[in-house]
C-alpha cells in the first residue's frame, strides 16, 4: 500500500547523506544513552558530523565522543549555529518546540515557518504529511501555499507529487456538523486551486486510507488533526518518523518529536538535504 513514487525514497537519502557527510548540529536536553546513542550511529554510518548542542557536563556524564557545543539554551543556540554556518543542518532532537521554533523564526526573519513530515507507515511505505504544527495551515490561503512549497520541494526529491487532500466526513455527511461542511468546502475550494497551478491534487474526505493508496503528500484539515494523525501513526500504530524539515531554501532545519528518542535517520534527512540545496546553489548559480 503506497504511492510507488516513494518507494526508493529512503535509499536515495541515505546514498545523498553518504556522499554528503554534512555537519549537522542535534539539540539535546536532558541527554539519555539512547538520544545520544542515535547520534552516534548517524556518525558511524557516515550520514553525518553530528554537533550535540546542550549540556557539556550532563552529556559528558552520558558519555560520547561527538563533538559537544556546550550550551543551557540549544533552542537558541541551533538557530545561531545555523545563520552563522557554523553546521550545514540543524535537528531540534529533545530542545523544546516553541523556544526553538519561535527562535529559528527571529533569526532567519521568517513570519511563519512551514514543516513537511516524512512519514513511514507500518508497510515501511514513505510518504509526507502536513500540517503537523498545530498552528500551521489553518486556513484556506495557507494551505495552498503549503502545497506549493511542499510541492517544490518535494520535487527536488525527484518526485512528482500526488496530493491528497483530507476533510472532516465524507459526501453524505454534508449537512450534519457546520463545522465539517467548513471544512470539506475547504477541501474542494483548495483542491481546484492547485490543479489550477498544475499540480495532480484530490479530494479524499476523511477517507486516508484511500488516500495513502495514490498520495505521496497527504493534507490535512488543520494542523491539529495533521499532529494526531502523525502520532498515532508514530507512537500506536507501528509507523515512522523521520523528521519534518521547515520547507527554506537557504538553510536546512529538520523538526522532530521530543518523544521517543531516536534522531538517526533524521540526521540522515538534514545531511542528504544539504547536498539537494548545494547541488540546487551549484546549478542556479
Amino acid at each position: 500500500m503506497g504511492s510507488k513514487n516513494t518507494v526508493d525514497l529512503l535509499d536515495m537519502i541515505e546514498k545523498r547523506a553518504v556522499a554528503n557527510k554534512a555537519r549537522v548540529a542535534i539539540g539535546i536536553s536532558n541527554p539519555s544513552e539512547k538520544i545520544l546513542a542515535s547520534g552516534k550511529a548517524a556518525q558511524d554510518a557516515g550520514f553525518a558530523q553530528v554537533v550535540l548542542v546542550g549540556n557539556k557536563k550532563e552529556i559528558e556524564k552520558v558519555g560520547t565522543y561527538l563533538e559537544i557545543v556546550d550550551t543551557d539554551n540549544p533552542e537558541k543556540v541551533l538557530g545561531d549555529l545555523l545563520v552563522s554556518r557554523n553546521v550545514d543542518a540543524a535537528v531540534r532532537g529533545t530542545a523544546r518546540a516553541s523556544e526553538t521554533l519561535a527562535h529559528l523564526k527571529k533569526v532567519l526573519g521568517m513570519e511563519k515557518l512551514h514543516r513537511l513530515a516524512l512519514l513511514l507507515t507500518d508497510e515501511k511505505v514513505p510518504f509526507f504529511l502536513a500540517p503537523v504544527g498545530i498552528d500551521e495551515g489553518n486556513d484556506v490561503a495557507d494551505k495552498i501555499e503549503f502545497i506549493r512549497l511542499a510541492v517544490e520541494h518535494t520535487r527536488r526529491f525527484g518526485i512528482e507529487p500526488v496530493i491528497g487532500i483530507l476533510s472532516g466526513g465524507r459526501l453524505g455527511d454534508i449537512g450534519r456538523n457546520r463545522r465539517v461542511d467548513r471544512t470539506m468546502a475547504d477541501a474542494d475550494f483548495v483542491t481546484n486551486r492547485v490543479r489550477e497551478l498544475g499540480i495532480t491534487a484530490n479530494h479524499y474526505t476523511i477517507l486516508i486510507e484511500d488516500a495513502i493508496k495514490e498520495a505521496d503528500f497527504i493534507l490535512a484539515p488543520d494542523g491539529i488533526s495533521g499532529n494526531l494523525i502523525f502520532r498515532t501513526l508514530v507512537f500506536l500504530g507501528g509507523g515512522d518518523g523521520i523528521g519534518a524539515p521547515v520547507l527554506m531554501d537557504d538553510y536546512v532545519f529538520v523538526d522532530t518529536s521530543r518523544v521517543g528518542g531516536h534522531y538517526t535517520k533524521a540526521i540522515m534527512l538534514a545531511s542528504a538535504l544539504v547536498d539537494i540545496k548545494n547541488e540546487r546553489d551549484r546549478r542556479l548559480s
